[in-house]
């Protein structure tokens, strides 16, 4: 985090990266754009308030993969009632992500890092969960190559964590190029029996911890170049 690699190289592989693919996805994201609105209607794009790196809010984008509908009452349906089988096409494939480049290139995000949450969860965290913020969120990270949305939220702090403290050129790359693979897999998109990940409750209303030495599967990566 404090490296020359994480202070200054990141974010310009960040704003190069992003700056290429807006450039060269451009056809296949107009395509994405009508293909959504065809599908499911307008708004094309999901925005939504998520902390950012020190907590700091931004909106992000993705495009939407659930539909508007609601009940008698004016309230949205269940998330299994909403999703499209388009919609879980986009999820499967994580297309949803794409327009997510724009927060990287703005500097709300980067490739790599902690995936960003909900602003309701910033209170709920223990002051060691709290660090996952010490870096910008990642369109992909640590805990999304580790189980992405099949494993416990204490853990996936425990990975999001362990990834500040270890944050290097070599590691970054393993994780895109683990990301690839889990992509291309359809691996744990979500949580057995859900559509969506569960909420997270905050540590206190959650008696189960999951006690697993992440450092596990991560020996490989420190100390050399992967």
């Amino acid at each position: 985090m404090g490296t020359f690699y994480g202070k200054v190289v990141k974010r310009l592989l960040d704003v190069a990266g992003s700056g290429l693919l807006l450039v060269a996805l451009s056809p296949a994201l107009a395509v994405l754009a009508l293909l959504v609105a065809m599908r499911l209607g307008r708004p094309v794009f999901f925005r939504q308030q998520r902390p950012g790196r020190d907590g700091k809010v931004f909106g992000i984008c993705k495009f939407r993969t659930m539909t508007e509908e609601r009940n008698a009452a004016g309230e949205p349906l269940p998330d299994a009632d909403r999703l499209t089988e388009f919609g879980a096409f986009l999820r499967r494939t994580s297309l949803d992500e794409l327009p997510e480049l724009v927060n990287i290139l703005k500097g709300d995000m980067s490739f790599v890092g902690p995936r960003p949450l909900l602003v309701k969860y910033l209170p709920l965290y223990s002051p060691e969960q709290a660090r996952r913020h010490a870096v910008r969120p990642g369109l992909t990270g640590w805990a999304q190559v580790n189980g992405r949305n099949a494993v416990a939220w204490e853990q996936k702090f425990q990975y999001d964590v362990w990834y500040v403290d270890h944050l290097s050129f070599g590691l970054d790359m393993k994780i895109l190029g683990r990301t690839v693979k889990t992509v291309i897999g359809k691996k744990d998109v979500s949580q057995a029996g859900s559509v969506t990940t569960e909420e997270f409750l905050g540590n206190a209303k959650r008696p189960e911890q999951v006690r697993r030495d992440i450092s596990v599967g991560a020996a490989d990566t420190v100390g050399r170049d992967v």
